[in-house]
């Protein structure tokens, strides 16, 4: 059997990307492949046999002394010790293949080319816009942006793209610039994973050729979840409260409405949001995880999903058709092509709160009897497009085109 090498920021699920990263492993391995894994140390890193390998914890939002901010601007650019680690890591363990997710600025695609060099053909899944755009979302303070197309990355440093610091945003464009004089990305991917379609047009649309991307949605495992098709008689947002996931447009519209809403998540925005939603029918739930996350979807009439952003392939959908209920998403990024308008959930333009309220509204005046068919209609089209056995096969496809024999 083969063997599989999984490199990653995060070794714990700390959001949609490390749990893909986490559940390939898990699938791979059992499929008999012999697997291992190289990330970032972490407090919160499940247990690895592989994590003196990993590579030492850098966090942006960590108030770190002058020469420590040095050497993690050096990391962030070109990590040395993410490169001489992994030389070491496959001393003891040769790759047949490895699948690179979410490692930019902390692992850096500085490993890139000691894989090429190894013989190991690489594969990256492409969880954002990395690959296109230096600040991955193709967003600033102003929305969508693409104005790096053309290879200018001042824009970066002049829109303040990341994180809306100028200096974070000009380190990353001096990595972009850097990665891309080299080559770390283009010349050492064997193949680049989009989880949606709209990912796969828009690389393409940037500069990367066609048959370099090979489109594998994400899965998830329906059988975990137990449904519940009857509808609820409220609405519910679960996800980070950032200004790109429209959530400020989604309270806009259910107040307009009249829509009972229920908030869950945490982030930047959540103080501004409940000034926002005082006094009306919208409800904050605070973070929610597991067993109580789940609940809270199952009691509620429909998910929202307002984002926006240039969305990849939200995991957030394919859990809530598990659950038995449709989404309201936003028309943007990949989120239409998952949503099958009048069947599975409806969808609306982006940041049009107009719109949205009326959707609001459409859904709330369905007999509980449309709800219920639509509801088992999404958990049908979840199991049968979306299922592990589907994303197994087309990713051993993909292998397979890479020269792994499996």
């Amino acid at each position: 059997m083969p063997n599989l090498l999984s490199l990653n920021s995060y070794h714990y699920r700390r959001g949609g990307s490390d749990v893909v990263y986490l559940e390939h492993e898990e699938m791979f391995r059992s499929l008999g492949w012999s697997t291992a894994h190289m990330s970032m140390h972490h407090p919160k890193n499940i247990d690895s046999p592989w994590s003196d390998f990993f590579v030492d914890e850098i966090e942006f939002g960590h108030d770190y002394g002058v020469l420590d901010k040095l050497a993690m601007a050096a990391k962030v650019i070109y990590s040395v010790e993410a490169r001489r680690k992994l030389g070491a890591l496959l001393d003891r363990f040769p790759a047949s293949v490895a699948h690179a997710h979410c490692i930019y600025h902390h692992l850096s695609p500085s490993v890139f080319p000691l894989l090429r060099e190894r013989g190991i053909p690489t594969v990256l899944t492409a969880h954002d816009l990395k690959i296109a755009c230096p600040a991955y979302k193709m967003l600033n303070g102003d929305g969508i942006c693409e104005r790096c197309k053309g290879g200018n990355l001042m824009h970066v440093v002049a829109n303040r793209c990341v994180r809306g610091s100028l200096a974070v945003s000009a380190l990353v464009a001096v990595e972009s610039a850097v990665s891309r004089v080299l080559g770390l990305y283009k010349n050492n991917l064997s193949k680049v994973v989009a989880p949606s379609r709209f990912y796969k047009a828009k690389l393409i649309e940037w500069g990367w050729d066609e048959d370099r991307i090979a489109y594998v949605p994400n899965y998830v495992q329906a059988e975990r979840h137990v449904p519940n098709f009857k509808p609820g008689d409220y609405f519910i947002y679960f996800g980070r409260l950032a200004p790109e996931k429209g959530v400020a447009t989604l309270i806009d519209a259910a107040i307009s409405s009249k829509s009972p809403l229920k908030v869950v998540g945490g982030g930047p925005l959540e103080e501004e949001l409940k000034r926002r939603a005082h006094g009306s029918t919208v409800e904050f739930m605070g973070f929610r995880s597991g067993n109580d996350l789940w609940d809270l979807v199952k009691g509620s009439r429909a998910v929202v999903l307002p984002s926006e952003w240039y969305e990849n392939a939200p995991m957030s959908v394919l859990e809530s058709y598990s659950l038995g209920k449709p989404v309201i998403g936003a028309n943007i990024g990949g989120i239409p092509e998952m949503v099958v308008s009048g069947a599975t959930g409806w969808t609306f333009e982006s940041g049009d709160k107009e719109a949205l309220s009326a959707c609001l509204d459409k859904v709330l005046t369905l007999s509980d009897e449309s709800m219920e068919k639509i509801g088992r209609d999404c958990r049908g089209y979840v199991e049968s497009e979306f299922n592990s056995g589907r994303y197994r096969d087309r990713m051993l496809d993909v292998y397979r085109q890479v020269g792994v024999e499996v």
